[in-house]
């Protein structure tokens, strides 16, 4: 039964977060997965600034080849690939242990008599996470600093949305795991629900590989299909939106499984209704999405005028490609121009026409042509490149491609950076550094959460009223 009393949304929100975070840092978890994540940060940024160190050697005697030299795909997104395996594997626990060790504990009913709402309580929790996930990313940003003390170049924006795309699909698999813990009625039952829906993420996108049609289609539901657009210097609303709808979402129905005020039945149907209003939402955002190339070198869009151009374009352009979704050349084709196309143009579409995967054994004489239509207007080309299709496109619109001033070519960034700062750092400072922090949140905090958060409520709670569980 909840309590009568009511006090200020404020100071019980300061209480609940002051609770929150007093048993996230005065437990283990949090120091356990600090302490895997910097050797593994570590390895990840010292391996990549060898292999980066190797190429530049090479680009000093050929410039060609310093122009695709970026810190972006070079440094930091290998580097960030042990955040994302930290989301992946680790970070879940963290979301589990806010809700299943309460509930094991029966601490989860004195909570639901608090004067506070449940969406309160959840609400911290997840302020919580995000703090958490904020001391991963600071943990990874000493590894940025570690560049740019080596000489290295930083791409503020790039990186910034690099980090975003960490964020949105840290705080979906959060999402999946606070579900995972008010359906569950273990911390292991949880995990492996969230393991389970994570990896099925990977099943995806390996079964995905080389189709086309209906299955490549639901891919792009994958989170870490999400990861890789921001990877590769694209801010996008859609994927942007899509996870933090999700996110809302799961944590949403993670706090209505949570009340045991309501039946079975009850929380099925709200649960069904959350689940679904989050689909049409995702829906209709999709149907306007809105891009930014984030990329100093802008590889991941036309020159700004064709952009324009290609933006007036009010008809259905519809391609279809005659090769293989495996074959060397679609894949470059969807790099350089299809995925250019995509976020430039209104109505877009494609489709694959190939009787192989891999394109090796086809014998049609009609292999490798691409045909365009627009306005009842037909085209055929072999060509790939940006110089011949979009004159074609434009010839179809019955339009002339202005002169466009050729884009002046990125020197790139090679640098042969050493790894003397990084190894110490990593391996031996900030492995101790939190080690000390470890220690000093023990005593500090290993038994004060529970008194801080009881104290302001301990006459509702001790008064003798009877449990939510007694009721």
């Amino acid at each position: 039964m909840r309590s009568p009393e009511t006090y200020p949304s404020r100071e019980c929100l300061s209480i609940l977060l002051g609770k929150e975070w007093g048993d996230i840092v005065g437990g283990h978890t949090i120091w356990v997965l600090l302490l895997l994540l910097s050797p593994l940060v570590g390895y990840s940024y010292i391996q990549a600034v060898t292999l980066y160190a190797e190429a530049s050697r090479s680009a000093i005697q050929i410039p060609e080849l310093a122009r695709g030299l970026t810190p972006l795909d070079g440094i930091f997104v290998p580097t960030l690939g042990a955040l994302y395996l930290a989301n992946t594997f680790l970070f879940p626990f963290i979301a589990i242990r806010t809700i299943a060790s309460e509930k094991q504990s029966g601490s989860l009913k004195l909570l639901l008599q608090l004067p506070c709402s449940l969406a309160m309580i959840v609400f911290a929790k997840i302020v919580t996470l995000a703090g958490v996930w904020l001391a991963m990313a600071l943990l990874c940003l000493t590894a940025v600093a570690c560049w740019v003390w080596s000489g290295g170049h930083v791409g503020v924006f790039e990186l910034a949305n690099l980090f975003t795309g960490h964020f949105l699909y840290a705080a979906a698999v959060a999402g999946i795991a606070l579900l995972a813990a008010a359906l569950a009625e273990s911390n292991a039952t949880a995990a492996i629900l969230t393991l389970a829906a994570t990896m099925s993420f990977w099943v995806l996108d390996f079964a995905a590989t080389g189709e086309a049609g209906l299955l490549k289609s639901i891919s792009s539901l994958s989170l870490t299909t999400l990861l890789r657009t921001f990877e590769q210097g694209v801010f996008s609303s859609v994927p942007l939106l899509a996870a933090l709808i999700a996110t809302a979402a799961l944590t949403t129905t993670a706090g209505i499984w949570l009340d045991l005020r309501r039946t079975f039945a009850d929380k099925l149907g709200r649960s069904t209704l959350t689940m679904l209003v989050a689909v049409g939402l995702v829906v209709s955002f999709g149907l306007r999405p809105f891009y930014v190339d984030t990329t100093e070198d802008r590889r991941n869009s036309f020159p700004a005028a064709d952009t324009a151009t290609l933006a007036r374009l009010d008809k259905p352009l519809s391609v279809t490609v005659r090769l293989a979704p495996e074959d060397p050349r679609y894949i470059d084709f969807e790099r350089n121009i299809l995925s250019k196309l995509r976020r430039s143009m209104r109505h877009f579409s494609v489709a694959l026409e190939s009787e192989t995967r891999s394109g090796l054994f086809e014998a049609s004489e009609r292999y490798g042509t691409v045909v365009y239509r627009y306005d009842g207007k037909q085209a055929e080309s072999r060509s790939t490149g940006a110089g011949e299709v979009l004159p074609l496109i434009y010839n179809l619109a019955g339009m002339e491609r202005s002169a466009i001033p050729e884009r002046e070519a990125s020197p790139g960034y090679p640098l042969q950076a050493g790894t003397d700062l990084a190894e110490p750092w990593f391996y031996g400072m900030l492995p101790l550094l939190l080690v000390a922090g470890w220690a000093f949140s023990r005593q500090h905090f290993a038994f004060s959460p529970a008194r801080s958060w009881r104290r302001p409520f301990a006459p509702e709670i001790d008064s003798g009223r009877p449990s939510q569980g007694d009721a």
